[in-house]
């Protein structure tokens, strides 16, 4: 069948796209994913067999959003720690000593304000956030308005600030380990980092330290380098560590619209049209 194979559709990373795989499809025009980040793929080896790319920005930038509001409000309030409080077979009170972190008034900086990290921001602003961010390129001023963002031309400013750090970056060779051991040390040491990018955007053996001395007061990951971590990693011994397993975009809504979008730039490469959401090699 590969003289037939026009598209492909990549769900989860699957099926890998190699040089191997690429030669065997001579008439492949178009490769699209199932979601926005495209790290896992060679974007320039592809261009170079004259196949065209498409992400799916569309379809998850509101569930990530809320994906990651949720973990900052998980982690804020330690839900999972005190579920297992609540559901323990030897409680007979409530620990009065355990207090979570207001979020009400607090202030959130958000890293990478593209459309999943404004989408992050609209939903801190019903909570009462007071929010920075820094961004390659500023919002236009009425943007900035629409959700009391406040602009962070050097990210150490945002993040000397920030009770809560949401990273919403897509991993490239700059943003590899953009937080790292210097960025951690300027943080607030009660701030939780919250990482809904990829897990090499935060350099993983600088976090765990300052996660075990003090230096941060929590974190809340999504994401993870590898996924899922060896059973043994140090993050998952830690008490003020809440991991999900890189479900972001994953709702039955979200799936259904990733699906659609990736049809639509199928089909519209297929045809000779515009793709909405054609990604170009940097």
């Amino acid at each position: 069948l590969s003289k037939k194979v026009q598209a492909i559709y990549l769900w989860w990373h699957k099926p890998v796209i190699d040089q191997e795989l690429l030669q065997s499809l001579p008439n492949l025009k178009v490769i699209a994913n199932s979601g926005v980040g495209m790290d896992h793929l060679d974007l320039k080896l592809i261009a170079s067999f004259g196949v065209k790319m498409a992400s799916a920005p569309h379809a998850v930038s509101s569930s990530t959003a809320d994906a990651g509001m949720a973990l900052l409000l998980a982690s804020a309030r330690r839900l999972v720690e005190v579920h297992h409080i609540a559901t323990s077979s030897s409680i007979d009170y409530c620990e009065a000593d355990i207090l979570g972190v207001k979020v009400t008034g607090a202030t959130l900086g958000i890293i990478g304000m593209g459309r999943i990290g404004y989408k992050i921001a609209l939903r801190a602003k019903a909570f009462e956030m007071n929010i920075l961010y820094h961004n390659r390129t500023r919002r236009k001023a009425q943007e900035e308005q629409a959700v009391s963002a406040t602009y962070c031309e050097k990210i150490d400013s945002l993040l000397q600030q920030a009770d809560f750090v949401m990273v919403v970056v897509t991993l490239t060779p700059q943003t590899r380990n953009l937080i790292g051991k210097r960025e951690l040390e300027l943080m607030k040491p009660t701030a939780v980092l919250i990482n809904i990018s990829r897990g090499a955007v935060v350099d993983q053996e600088a976090l765990v330290t300052a996660l075990q001395t003090g230096v941060l007061g929590a974190a809340a990951l999504d994401v993870t380098y590898p996924e899922p971590l060896p059973r043994d990693h140090p993050l998952l011994k830690l008490k003020n560590v809440l991991i999900t397993p890189h479900l972001g975009a994953r709702t039955d809504k979200a799936t259904y619209m990733i699906t659609e979008e990736a049809v639509e730039n199928i089909l519209a490469a297929l045809n000779g049209l515009p793709m909405a959401s054609e990604v170009l090699p940097s």
